[in-house]
């Protein structure tokens, strides 16, 4: 298939690897930012056919993990009205809350959970169930943001009253700001998530290379994306360079979908938010304009402020922050298990620690790679 098969071919891969094992000559510590591109790593084996020098270590680019504890106790109270839908992407089922349990439990109690593909189908839903509340629990980052906004805009301008968005929208430049910033950050430069980068294009990743003199390159998510990422991002270090590079041109324009952008800005704007195990990262989020206010799921139901913080025993903010690899987490495979999971790293389908254990084993040190 097109643009699969040559991405996945065996010897581009080694070639690359083998030019980037003559490319480095220091340690240098690499962050991928994307949970997808995380799992085709531990997937294909790609951190095996580098150099011991170089070290890759996992970002907080998974939508699920970084979803506050506290916005799911929110919707989980939302199950628990007779009159709600609750509409969920199904990885978002077994995430723990801090209190209220998970939605999965939630839907075996009773309450009415649907999973959906899109926030159009929940929007489709409203339309048939007009005696119904029919919220959407909108998480992710900018590439699920456009079609958000699309929902909250049709409705409005449809005039169905009976929609709504649990909101927690986050950007991933401000993560990343973030990371550089703290103290304990071992990032020397970075592996930016294509997809993300096809909706925003590049501004703001340039302006994050000017602003902490690192090198960022926007990769795709395939064994040679990946690798040549690599290759590029060890060029800029050993030559002392920190530029924006896009290795994914195929799928990135510079400045990005210039309509899904439009959709987005016309309907959210930029706030603060919290970040599971991170806390609060300032500009870092999306919320619903005054104009679409009406469609805010936590105002339509009085849910008030989300319990903030605490993740008891999950170490998931290390791992975001790459301070902690999930096999040196000490209930890693032992009390933290896909089938009883202590945070959202081992739950979601980009999950740092649910790729350690789905292609390393419980140990996270087998090589149980595909591919």
């Amino acid at each position: 298939m097109k643009y699969i098969e040559e991405y996945r071919n065996p010897a581009t891969a080694h070639a690359l690897a083998a030019e980037i094992a003559r490319t480095v000559t220091r340690p240098w510590t690499i962050m991928e930012v994307c949970g997808g591109q995380t799992h085709a790593i531990l997937r294909f084996g790609i951190d095996h056919l580098l150099p011991p020098s170089l070290r890759l270590i996992h970002g907080p680019g998974c939508p699920v993990c970084v979803t506050p504890a506290g916005l799911i106790d929110q919707a989980v109270t939302l199950t628990k009205r007779h009159e709600v839908i609750l509409c969920s992407f199904g990885d978002m089922l077994r995430v723990p809350g801090h209190k209220q349990g998970d939605l999965l439990h939630a839907k075996a109690a009773g309450g009415d959970v649907r999973v959906v593909y899109s926030p159009l189908d929940a929007l489709a839903l409203a339309c048939r169930e007009p005696s119904r509340e029919v919220v959407f629990f909108a998480i992710g980052f900018e590439t699920t943001a456009p079609a958000n906004a699309m929902a909250a805009h049709q409705a409005l301008t449809r005039g169905v009253t009976n929609f709504s968005l649990l909101v927690s929208q986050v950007l991933v430049a401000p993560a990343m700001d973030f990371i550089l910033r703290a103290p304990e950050s071992q990032v020397q430069g970075f592996l930016a998530a294509g997809h993300a980068a096809t909706v925003t294009g590049v501004e703001e990743l340039e302006q994050l290379c000017i602003r902490h003199h690192v090198p960022v390159v926007v990769t795709g998510f395939e064994p040679v994306d990946l690798l040549n990422g690599i290759l590029h991002c060890v060029r800029q270090l050993e030559e002392g360079r920190a530029e924006l590079e896009n290795a994914y041109s195929r799928a990135v324009r510079p400045a990005g979908n210039v309509s899904a952008l439009d959709m987005t800005h016309r309907v959210f704007e930029v706030i603060d938010r919290e970040w599971r195990g991170l806390g609060i990262l300032p500009a870092s989020g999306l919320g619903l304009r005054f104009e679409y206010s009406t469609l805010d799921a936590a105002k339509r139901f009085h849910l008030g402020q989300p319990l903030n913080g605490g993740d008891g025993e999950c170490k998931g903010g290390q791992v975001m922050l790459g301070t902690l690899r999930p096999d040196q987490c000490p209930a890693f495979g032992v009390r933290c298990r896909p089938e009883n999971p202590l945070g959202a790293p081992m739950v979601s389908s980009e999950g740092a620690c649910a790729a350690y254990f789905r292609f390393r084993g419980p140990d996270g040190k087998s090589k149980t790679y595909q591919g």
